[in-house]
This record gives C-alpha cells, sequence and structure tokens, in this order.
C-alpha cells in the first residue's frame, strides 16, 4: 500500500546536502519517491508501507549522516 510522510532532517545545508539525503532514500527498498526541502528542513518520501516503515526510512537518513526528526 502506498504511503507518504514528510519528516524533519537535520543537519542538512546545501545541494549537495540534499542529493545525499534523496539518494540515500531511493535507494532503500520500497521508496519510490524523496523530496529535501533544502529551506524547510525536511523530507518527503513516498514508499510502499508493505515493503519499508518509517522507522527504517529514519535510519537509512541516519545512515547517510544526517539527523531524522
Amino acid at each position: 500500500m502506498a504511503g507518504q510522510v514528510t519528516f524533519g532532517v537535520k543537519g542538512m545545508s546545501c545541494k549537495h546536502c540534499k542529493m545525499a539525503v534523496e539518494k540515500a532514500l531511493k535507494g532503500a527498498d520500497g521508496v519510490t519517491d524523496a523530496e529535501v526541502n533544502l529551506q524547510a528542513a525536511n523530507v518527503t518520501v513516498t514508499y510502499d508501507s508493505a515493503t519499508v516503515g518509517v522507522d527504517k526510512l529514519k535510519e537509512v537518513v541516519s545512515e547517510a549522516g544526517y539527523q531524522p526528526e
């Protein structure tokens, strides 16, 4: 089942940060899209909730070197 979640991400400050977070999330199983909003310091992720959960998405962001909220 398709789901969408937006959560804050601390530690992003530039286009490289944006690309790193989006790339990490898009590489996770079940994620169909990820879009970072640098000004709002958050990311919106579209994913298959039967495959991946929000906790795993936040873990992927942490592994990329950023702090999910």
